[in-house]
């Protein structure tokens, strides 16, 4: 199922292109700005089983965007200015702005002198659990699992399950089922059971992947070292936020944040929710991080930015650059503002 909406979208993305009606729309649906997502950006892996794929981009596809945006005379700002822009309705020059998620090691390694070539500024979300180390990946872990594994034993509700996993196919499929069911489960505590089970069964070290793949406080404190960079929050656990009670909720953003000014001795204004889309952050996140003092907070929600956005800044769409679908012919449709709007129904905002 994931694969045909891949494809599907992938085909729309190319309809839109060689139509060239995102020409067309880009007046009416380009907004001010942008705001691109990403979390990896490293060279391609040769894995043929890669379900974590979409969340990777190579090096030379953020150079290629990196061009497209300077092509087309688009500033790339910091956050801060992102903010000012909108709050003081600057919209003399369409801008964008690059957030990486969860605080990866390959952003510094890969990603920063990429975009040092081009003078780009770069926000990234820390979720502090991963800095310290003892974070749980488990969508990463969950590809670690499989990935080793010809079939996987799980119960689910009151079945007994043997999942095959014998071969690439089988895996994804597998793969695909066993994370929807973990994100559907009810509390972030039935995730980190189930998952904790099957490393345990399976034998995945899920604190080493965290270790190898995230930056440790000391590389945070390098990177933001850094005038390019601006560091973020992105909770402590990277729990559901919308999941959780509300204190819980606040608790996890007013601690991830305190964490990181104590670690870097500086302020931390802007967040990204976790997961970030319509199931893990809503009215009551919005609230949370507006209370908590953050300047900014980002979504996953797809969209462009509208001078509108400036009475929802805790509810910041973005455009992420899908490691899916790296084709720069696909650049000029992302940044003119119709596939977001297509995905919204032609809605500017989506803040509720």
């Amino acid at each position: 199922m994931k694969q045909l909406r891949n494809n599907v979208i992938r085909a729309g993305l190319g309809a839109l292109y060689f139509s060239g009606a995102h020409h067309l729309l880009r007046p009416l649906l380009s907004g001010v700005g942008a705001i691109f997502m990403l979390h990896h950006v490293r060279p391609a892996r040769e894995a043929v089983f890669q379900p974590n794929r979409h969340l990777e981009v190579t090096p030379e596809f953020l150079r290629a965007t990196l061009c497209h945006l300077r092509s087309r005379d688009i500033d790339i700002v910091s956050m801060d200015d992102l903010h000012e822009r909108l709050v003081q309705g600057r919209f003399d020059r369409r801008f964008a702005a690059f957030t990486f998620d969860d605080g990866y090691r390959d952003n510094l390694d890969y990603a920063l002198p990429v975009l040092r070539e081009f003078d780009a500024p770069l926000a990234v979300y820390v979720a502090s659990d991963f800095a310290e180390g003892t974070g749980r990946l488990w969508w990463v872990a969950l590809e670690a699992v499989i990935a080793k594994a010809e079939q996987v034993d799980v119960r689910i509700g009151n079945s007994a399950l043997r999942l095959d996993a014998t071969s690439p196919a089988a895996k994804q499929a597998t793969f695909d089922r066993l994370h929807d069911w973990l994100r559907a489960l009810p509390g972030d505590h039935d995730l980190a059971r189930e998952i904790e089970a099957l490393c345990t069964t399976y034998d995945v070290d899920m604190a080493a992947l965290c270790r190898s793949l995230c930056l440790s406080w000391a590389e945070v404190k390098s990177f933001a070292a850094d005038p390019l960079v601006t560091i973020g929050a992105h909770s402590v656990s990277h729990c559901n936020l919308a999941k959780v009670a509300e204190d819980v909720a606040a608790q996890e953003i007013a601690t991830s944040r305190a964490r990181i000014e104590q670690a870097l001795q500086r302020p931390v204004l802007h967040l990204a929710y976790p997961y970030g889309d319509r199931e893990a952050a809503g009215m009551r996140e919005f609230g949370l991080a507006a209370t908590a003092g953050f300047k900014t907070a980002v979504t996953t929600r797809p969209g462009m930015l509208f001078a509108d956005n400036a009475a929802h800044m805790t509810a910041l769409p973005r455009v992420s650059l899908n490691g899916n679908y790296q084709d720069a012919r696909i650049l000029p449709v992302l940044t003119s503002g119709a596939a977001t709007a297509m995905w919204n129904g032609f809605r500017r905002i989506a803040a509720a």
